[in-house]
């Protein structure tokens, strides 16, 4: 059964009230419909985690993206080992022997789970050491954690600007995490003005314009889609003459860019120059959680007004010491990063050698890349060639990109090998010149 032929009864669900039953599978089926559904697809990491290699399962209905929500993930089938093109894992360090070794020696100790909150009883001298490390990191006074680097975007934003007299400035293309702090901070009261993508120009006028008490500027460093950088030098400038909050998310900056691993601000030389840096421990890091770097104040508010913090449960201790350990790895070992940056240029290197990749694609500036295929259906039946020749590579569609830019994301890590990156690129080419072939109609 196609995803577009899926029966109203794949999307009910027993047990409701019949107006929620009712309203449910229609919303369902309207998904499907306009071809916006999505549906989990299992891997199993390898045996040896210290390669980059997934098990993913490569049953028919998952290649062809036609699987339900999973009931059958435990059903025996076929199997394929690909390579991974999709962990935000810059470094490999989620993978490296000493931070597994970290995690298995904190759980033992703590055990899995804070049970509580920070402010109850989930914060440990290990959360504290890692808040002080991350400080160091960004070059501010202070760091708080929080479960994610979602709710560290959503819940600071609507701490901060949850008023009648903020304003808040948010480049387009910023990750969904801000934009659903700005719709919070809205519901409190702000004004939220969204300005085209690095048009800092358009920007001004709107600061210009406003006559807000309080203005916030909040932008992406690193643009998680298309791996462009946003212009913090600009920035600057701006905040300088306009007075507003900045905030920047380094989420995929940290320990990518930067003398110290402290991000794109930190790169520039502007990190005294940003007021709030917002990062997670989940990619480049390779552990999890969220974190905002700060002044001593604005950690004190936080801890108080930012409800996504207050009322969560707290880091579990193994993420924790992960995160600690990664750190000192990305110290101990610089070779790690050097590598990753190497992969960028062998895989600019291999894009200029296909040239129907080098029409469709610029040189990447950060381990993030793109091919845009246009449709949907396109674009999965390019990622699909792609599992079928070895390479887990993600179909992004709507509504994580706009409609008609569904594209094939490559992310980059260090554990990659050359021999990876071109084998990667040759089987890309061939996947996207016939997903470009016009198609005949029956």
């Amino acid at each position: 059964m196609s995803r577009r032929d899926r029966s109203t009864s794949t999307s009910r669900s027993r047990d409701l009230p019949p107006s929620w039953s009712t309203w449910l599978a229609d919303a369902n089926d309207a998904l499907v419909a306009k071809g916006v559904d999505r549906a989990l697809r299992p891997i199993s990491p390898t045996e040896d985690a210290s390669t980059f290699t997934a098990r993913v399962d490569a049953l028919e209905r998952f290649r062809a993206n036609e699987s339900d929500l999973g009931e059958s993930v435990d059903a025996p089938g076929p199997s394929r080992r690909a390579t991974s093109f999709s962990s935000n894992d810059y470094l490999g360090l989620g993978t490296h022997a000493r931070t597994r070794a970290a995690a298995s020696r904190a759980a033992a100790r703590f055990g899995c789970g804070p049970r509580s909150s920070a402010l109850i009883c989930g914060y440990t001298e290990w959360h504290r050491s890692l808040e002080v490390e991350l400080a160091k990191l960004c070059e501010t006074e202070e760091c708080l954690l929080f479960p994610t680097g979602y709710a560290a975007n959503s819940t600071a934003l609507q701490a901060l600007c949850g008023e009648a007299e903020c304003a808040i400035f948010s480049d387009a293309l910023n990750h969904a995490s801000i934009v659903d702090g700005c719709r919070l901070a809205k519901q409190g009261g702000a004004s939220v003005h969204t300005f085209s993508h690095k048009d800092y120009d358009e920007l001004e006028r709107a600061l210009r314009a406003c006559d807000a008490k309080r203005k916030v500027v909040v932008s992406d460093s690193l643009f998680s889609m298309d791996g462009d950088y946003a212009d913090v030098d600009r920035l600057v400038e701006l905040r300088r003459e306009y007075g507003f909050l900045l905030v920047l998310d380094e989420a995929h900056a940290t320990l990518v860019c930067g003398d110290r691993g402290g991000g794109v601000a930190q790169a520039k030389g502007r990190c005294a120059d940003v007021d709030v840096h917002v990062g997670t421990l989940s990619k480049a890091v390779g552990a999890h959680g969220g974190f905002v770097a700060c002044s001593r104040a604005m950690k004190l508010f936080l801890v108080s007004r930012a409800r996504g913090q207050m009322f969560s449960t707290a880091l579990p201790a193994p993420a924790i010491a992960a995160a600690i350990e990664s750190l000192k790895v990305f110290t101990d070992e610089p070779s790690i990063r050097a590598k990753l940056w190497s992969n960028v240029d062998r895989m600019n290197a291999a894009i200029a050698s296909h040239p129907i990749l080098a029409s469709m694609t610029r040189p990447l500036e950060s381990p993030i890349g793109c091919v845009i295929i246009g449709t949907t259906d396109d674009a999965l039946a390019a990622a699909s060639e792609l599992s079928r020749a070895g390479f887990h590579v993600p179909a992004i569609r709507p509504p994580t990109v706009p409609a008609g830019t569904c594209r094939l994301r490559i992310a980059l890590s260090a554990a990659h090998s050359h021999d990876d990156i071109d084998a990667l690129a040759c089987v890309l080419a061939q996947a996207v010149e016939r997903a470009r072939r016009p198609r005949s109609r029956l």
